[in-house]
């Protein structure tokens, strides 16, 4: 049975009856097999799994899809009654928010200026104001993210150890199409056409494993990915495509890296990554 709670009242008397380790799955909803994927995940870890709803406006930008950004709370409340949770928290803009948007937030140092960052600016100080306003509201035992969002990941897990959250951030490996499209929220706004071009997302980063697995330096490992997407169906613009080491600081010359893609097609952006590892130099 899943319990849907919409205040922060609710929500402390329905987090206070869960005993055992509480996971929490953060979301805005729209939720697709990703989200059900996380939901899997932290029930496999935990005695009770807290899902939150709610689409945060300090993420968005003047020009953003805030508005049109989907809700779609029955549907979503059937993903997570069928993946298992136990609680779900759907508040209001002003139950987060109940004093007006904050005037203190929370910092994401370089990295978070950087990639998603830098295409967005401000995106990262909302993103981690509104975890760690979760953080706070749910007091889970472990919080789960997907890899998908992997620049938001890395953030949340500094974010935890530098201000000493007592929290564990488990991130979940990026679900799918059999095509390789990464499940999006945004991929609804997709024509077929579109859908198409945003293959060339993916297609370059399989070029750049195939490139790594090869025993190829960096630059080449990049190059085949910029090969890769350069052939894919027009449409797709890129805005990035970088490969850093698993922390998102400047690139590896050997061991683990990660390849990180942005684009837009039509007028959705789409991200994607993968992680690889690169031989050692000859």
């Amino acid at each position: 049975m899943t319990e849907v709670v919409h205040t922060r009242a609710e929500l402390a008397a329905a987090r206070g009856g869960l005993t055992g380790t509480v996971a929490v799955v953060m979301t805005m909803g729209a939720l697709h097999g990703g989200h059900e994927a996380l939901v899997r995940a932290a029930r496999e870890r935990a005695d009770h799994v807290l899902v939150t709803i709610f689409v945060n406006p300090l993420q968005f930008g003047p020009n953003e899809d805030f508005d049109r950004y989907p809700r779609t709370l029955d549907a979503d409340l059937a993903v997570c009654r069928r993946a298992g949770a136990d609680l779900v928290f759907a508040p209001s803009v002003t139950d987060m928010y109940p004093h007006g948007e904050p005037t203190v937030r929370v910092l994401p140092g370089q990295v978070g200026e950087d990639l998603e960052g830098l295409s967005r600016p401000g995106f990262f100080h909302g993103v981690l104001t509104v975890v760690l306003k979760l953080l706070q509201l749910t007091r889970p035992d472990l919080a789960f993210f997907g890899e998908k969002d992997y620049q938001q990941l890395t953030l949340v897990r500094r974010m935890v150890r530098d201000l000493d959250v007592p929290v564990e951030i488990v991130g979940v490996p990026t679900v799918r199409e059999s095509d390789g499209l990464a499940l999006s929220s945004r991929n609804r706004y997709l024509s077929p056409s579109q859908r198409q071009a945003a293959l060339s997302l993916s297609a370059a980063l399989r070029a750049g494993v195939v490139a790594a697995g090869a025993g190829h330096d960096a630059g080449a490992v990049l190059a085949a990915a910029h090969r890769a997407f350069g052939a894919g169906e027009p449409g797709a613009e890129l805005d990035y495509l970088v490969l850093t080491d698993p922390d998102l600081e400047p690139g590896p010359v050997a061991g683990p890296a990660r390849l990180l893609v942005a684009a837009w097609v039509g007028g959705v952006r789409l991200i994607d990554n993968t992680g690889l590892r690169l031989a050692p130099r000859a």
